[in-house]
């Protein structure tokens, strides 16, 4: 029963935490994959995740089903991570040469035929974050406004460039 298992790993129970793992490690890696469009990154984020998921557990008070407070607590890792290391890119980029940093974005491989998933991984991150925040989990503008920290507006436009930016990748 998932609700004793929440229960349970909310009184301490590290046997009934890693259950609640294993049910739920594949589709919170599947979110943070489409969110950060990196192998290595949704792992991190995936670890991330349930780090704080063992500190914010005894928070979950059970208004919502289990699964979309943890999916809420995914997206919103990922999000603050993405803020995070933006911050400190830009504070490095001061410092640096910023044409280092444009030299260190991926070439996309011409030539090969691209399935949607890589397709969705080669978006430039603000139109990948809405695209999968709308389109794929179901969020509206104006949450993913909120969440992300964009205007309205904003999430509208990165959403048109990013169905633009896939129907070009996917006809090519």
């Amino acid at each position: 029963m998932p609700d004793d298992l929440v229960a349970r790993a909310q009184a301490g129970d590290q046997m009934a935490f890693r259950d609640l793992y294993r049910q739920h490690a594949g589709r919170i890696y599947a979110l943070c994959l489409r969110l950060t469009g990196d192998g290595r990154d949704a792992e991190e984020r995936t670890q991330d995740v349930f780090v704080r998921l063992w500190d914010k557990l005894r928070s979950f008070r059970g208004e919502s089903a289990f699964s979309s407070w943890l999916h809420r607590l995914a997206v919103n890792v990922v999000l603050n991570e993405r803020r995070t290391t933006k911050r400190r890119e830009q504070r490095v980029a001061l410092a640096e040469d910023p044409a280092a940093l444009e030299q260190s974005k991926r070439i996309p491989t011409e030539g090969l035929s691209i399935d949607l998933e890589r397709a969705i991984a080669e978006l430039p991150d603000g139109a990948r974050e809405v695209f999968v925040l709308f389109d794929i989990e179901g969020y509206g503008h104006a949450d993913i406004a909120r969440l992300v920290g964009i205007a309205e507006g904003t999430s509208k436009a990165q959403l048109f460039r990013a169905r633009q930016l896939l129907r070009e990748k996917l006809d090519a």
